[in-house]
């Protein structure tokens, strides 16, 4: 893979977890927190501008990289159909082989004892 590669299927990962929630959200509540709090200088008043400016940056820079590690990852899938499928065919035909002995082991079985019973019938 290439570092791009790399890097989307770990942003991805970490946007994707509980844990970058959690970090966000306690992020966002201190920052309303000190700024509802400041008594002199507020760096970002409500409503937040620079706050949702940096969520807006985010956003655009996030969802392109997910959506390079999820196209990544269909790739993945898509490979790894092929390979179930082909294992499959190879299954089928193994077990397509196997009934074919099977049942040429069913016919000698039946020529045997019908040769058995033609020769008891002889006897009798």
């Amino acid at each position: 893979m290439s570092f791009g590669q790399r890097l989307a299927d770990g942003v991805a990962s970490g946007m994707g977890s509980w844990r970058f929630i959690i970090i966000q959200t306690i992020i966002v509540a201190l920052w309303m927190t000190l700024n509802v709090v400041a008594l002199v200088n507020h760096w970002d008043p409500y409503p937040y501008i620079l706050l949702n400016l940096l969520f807006s940056t985010q956003a655009a820079y996030a969802a392109p990289i997910i959506m390079m590690a999820q196209n990544r990852q269909n790739e993945r899938d898509r490979i790894q159909a092929n390979e179930d499928f082909r294992t499959n065919v190879e299954a089928k035909k193994e077990i397509e082989e196997l009934q074919l002995r099977l049942n040429s082991i069913e016919v000698d079985k039946l020529d045997k004892i019908l040769s058995i019973l033609e020769k008891m019938e002889k006897n009798d």
